[in-house]
Formats: C-alpha cells, structure tokens, sequence
C-alpha cells in the first residue's frame, strides 16, 4: 500500500485483504503508521493459499530495497492506481492470473 503521492510504502499480510484494506481506508487504527501517513492506497498484493508462504514473502518484501518494491508495483500495476476496487467486485482473481503469467 502506498499514500496519494506514492512515497511512503507499508507491507503486511491478511487473511481477508479486502477488509484488511477498508480498515486502513477508514482509519480504524487510530495509532497506526498508515494512518500517520495517508497510506490507503492499494497499489500491489500477491496472493497465498498457506498463510506461513504468505508471511515469509512480506518478510522478503519488506526486506528489499525501494527500487525492488517499486518494481514489483509497477510490474503488476504501472499507474499506481488503487486496486481495492477490483478486489470488491472480484477482479482481483483477473490480476493474480496476469501476474501469475508474467513469471
């Protein structure tokens, strides 16, 4: 997830991304680092059937350099736009499929 201007980056891992993500749209965290800095924007997301594979990717992720995460947004996503809303109406499954052939 990324701010309006893309410069700040948060990584995390759920069981169900698309309430995971109406959380931080709606600031239910009020402490959070996403809220401090406006981070709502869905730019990227991988998908997992075991949730371990799932956590050691948001370890590698998080670990990588800024050129590295700015790539995978922009492989899967080159205008940074918002994908929440293909997540609520089921698009999503149409771009894991792509990312899934890009490999």
């Amino acid at each position: 997830m990324t701010n309006a201007h893309n410069t700040v980056f948060y990584c995390g891992a759920t069981t169900d991304l698309y309430k995971r993500i109406q959380e931080h749209k709606n600031s239910v965290f009020k402490n959070s680092f996403t809220l401090k800095y406006n981070i709502n924007k869905l730019v990227y997301f991988e998908s997992f059937t075991i949730a371990g594979d799932a956590f050691e990717r948001e370890k590698q992720v998080k670990a990588g350099s800024r050129k590295k995460k700015t790539d995978l947004i922009e492989g899967m996503n080159p205008e940074w736009k918002d994908l929440s809303e293909l997540l609520k109406t089921n698009q999503g499954e149409e771009l894991i499929r792509i990312k899934k052939h890009l490999r």
